[in-house]
């Protein structure tokens, strides 16, 4: 199936990823991966001998080849642009991210046939459980912020598992006091409820004083707070490495810990699947220590203690 040109099809990914409200920032950096993989399959099409030479200038490169590609054609440019320059893991996963978002979009518009990504894995990532605060950790931090505003803020993320951008953006009139909830604005503009603990609400009430509406944290000129300025705080208050994701971090592993329930975390959270709920939550040392103690044989009794040796006739103490 002739299905067209990446470049036809990068206009109109581009159109649909404005009318499911991406970031502009965010669009420019899909629109750049998808460009580099189509310039690799338009070299490998065409020129392959030249590929290496043409690789270091995209203007040699050109957008004229059909988007329909085997999964061995993605393979191997992983393999390629590894060998030039290794990725992290992470980098990896965000570059297949952006590509089974596009063949995806493909996809859906009866463009290709099959999507080509399912075949691709996603390598491992190492320490995917970062270094986060476990409660008691987070509320001394809040604790020691002497700040009203900072400190609400850290205490509001911490109470929500509310990511940065959606923090910034709400609005007084987007809390509901009465149900304690707050309607916030997620990644592609999706709104969802997330909840708020009275003693928090609390807080708020005092720190917005007779303010009904506009931004709940006030930046300049009167406008929302800045991710930039809430990251700063951190850098502040918070111990090296704790960042206001890794507070959601702490939502998130604490919600669970005490519920078990992975599905309302995921929701809570935001997140579309639930792989990626998974990377936030540990197997707290109590819990392992239960299971241990109720399944393990061994802990089941008390090992029996080796008999005494008897003395033999005679002997004794030298």
């Amino acid at each position: 199936m002739d299905g067209g040109y990446f470049s036809e099809w990068l206009v109109s990914y581009r159109h649909y990823l404005r009318m499911r409200n991406y970031s502009p920032r965010t669009i420019q950096s899909y629109e750049q991966v998808v460009r580099h993989f189509a310039s690799y399959v338009w070299l490998r099409r065409n020129n392959p001998e030249k590929i290496e030479l043409f690789w270091e200038d995209f203007s040699k490169a050109r957008l004229d080849t059909t988007v329909e590609v085997k999964p061995v054609l993605i393979t191997d440019y992983f393999t390629f642009i590894n060998t030039r320059k290794p990725y992290k893991a992470k980098t990896t996963h965000r570059i297949i991210s952006t590509l089974s978002s596009f063949y995806r979009f493909l996809y859906s518009q009866g463009v290709i046939t099959a999507n080509p990504m399912v075949a691709i894995e996603r390598p491992k990532i190492k320490d995917q459980e970062l270094r986060y605060l476990k409660h008691s950790q987070v509320l001394r931090l809040i604790a020691s912020i002497e700040d009203d505003r900072d400190r609400l803020i850290v205490r509001t993320i911490y109470a929500t598992g509310v990511r940065v951008s959606e923090l910034c953006g709400i609005n007084i009139e987007d809390i509901d006091f009465e149900d304690e909830m707050i309607k916030v604005r997620g990644k592609g503009g999706k709104i969802r409820i997330v909840f708020i603990d009275h003693e928090t609400l609390e807080e708020i009430s005092r720190f917005i004083g007779n303010r009904i509406e506009g931004p709940l944290f006030l930046g300049q000129m009167g406008h929302h707070i800045s991710p930039r300025s809430v990251q700063h705080i951190f850098k502040k208050y918070a111990p090296q490495g704790i960042t206001p994701h890794k507070i959601r971090h702490s939502y998130a592993s604490e919600l669970y810990r005490r519920s078990k329930n992975l599905r309302v975390v995921q929701e809570n959270l935001g997140h579309t699947s639930i792989k990626t709920t998974e990377i936030y939550l540990h197997t707290d040392l109590d819990e392992r220590r239960k299971v241990y103690q109720e399944f393990f044989p061994l802990s089941e009794h008390p090992a029996p203690k080796p008999a005494k040796k008897e003395e033999e006739p005679g002997e004794g103490p030298a």
